[in-house]
């Protein structure tokens, strides 16, 4: 049992033997295949695991198709035009596609959410897999360490998954959420909005954007790159051969990530932060709308 616990951990999965069939041609007759399974839906009898870690997957396809007209309005455009005011109408051109009552769900929203609690339910599954495999899953005493014990080892893309949820959804909540509480929409909300927050408020600003970016950016390459079957651990290579592709992929996928993480700061911090204060009535509005920012919003 403490070897079984030690694979666990380690990553290793210990395999349910499958039996062999005698091969027909012994008595010259055809292999017989067995009819494919469906449930009353017509849907093929894959686990939960298969549909869930399905979900996960596509799911990211429209957010990642957000995330680039986000990179290019918010980054690209700015460095191109180095001017926030003659950016500012690219940003609110493509808001149409993924701000507007239908496109925002389908875009941002339910992709998110589906990814999100997708991956806690595969976690949460495999968990009691594990459970049944290693131990008694309806003792007293693995219901008392359910939060302790036979869970599946966290990936460094889970890790960066886990740091940029609070991160996102705070993101979403200064530029969304807030100005729809208190403004009913978030039409006032644009460039020169993170403009003014970087002027009045530099260090929480470049500390919160940097997380952001960091942690989204990695998690996003990294993430892109297992769907592909590029990571280090989807080598399929043997001996020396193997080890050579791993550190070769890490440092590819990571320098793509760097890449990536440089060139949305540079249009953020380079041209967007270096904007300035708005002026007027205008700069009084954002002030009002950080200081509703909880705990952080009485400095701000």
């Amino acid at each position: 049992m403490a070897d079984d616990l030690d694979k666990l951990e380690a990553g290793l999965h210990e395999l349910e033997p499958i039996p062999t069939h005698d091969q027909a041609s012994r008595n010259d007759e055809a292999p017989t295949k067995e009819p494919k399974r469906t449930n009353v839906l017509g849907l093929s009898q894959h686990s939960a695991i298969w549909y869930l870690a399905r979900i996960q997957k596509y799911s990211t396809y429209a957010f990642s198709a957000f995330a680039a007209m986000h990179v290019t309005t918010t980054s690209i455009v700015p460095l191109v035009t180095q001017s926030v005011p003659t950016s500012e109408p690219y940003l609110l051109l493509t808001r149409e596609y993924y701000q507007s009552p239908a496109a925002e769900p389908l875009m941002v929203i339910i992709p998110m959410y589906a990814h999100v609690f997708s991956g806690l339910a595969i976690r949460v599954l495999r968990r009691n897999h594990n459970a049944k495999r290693y131990g008694d899953a309806y003792s007293k005493e693995n219901k008392a360490s359910f939060l302790t014990k036979f869970w599946p080892r966290v990936s460094t893309i889970s890790k960066l998954g886990f740091q940029f949820i609070p991160l996102l959804m705070g993101h979403m909540f200064i530029n969304r959420g807030i100005p729809r509480m208190t403004q009913g929409g978030s039409s006032n909300v644009n460039l020169s909005y993170v403009s003014h927050a970087f002027a009045k408020h530099p260090a929480i600003s470049f500390f919160g954007f940097t997380a952001l970016l960091g942690v989204g950016c990695f998690h996003i390459t990294w993430g892109w790159a297992k769907w592909l079957g590029w990571t280090p651990e989807q080598v399929t290579s043997t001996g020396a051969q193997r080890e050579l592709q791993k550190n070769r992929r890490w440092y590819i996928i990571n320098g793509l990530a760097a890449a990536f993480t440089g060139l949305w700061m540079a249009g953020s911090f380079g041209v967007v932060a270096r904007g300035g204060e708005a002026p007027g009535w205008v700069g009084i509005q954002y002030d009002e709308l950080y200081q509703m920012i909880p705990i952080l919003g009485k400095w701000m």
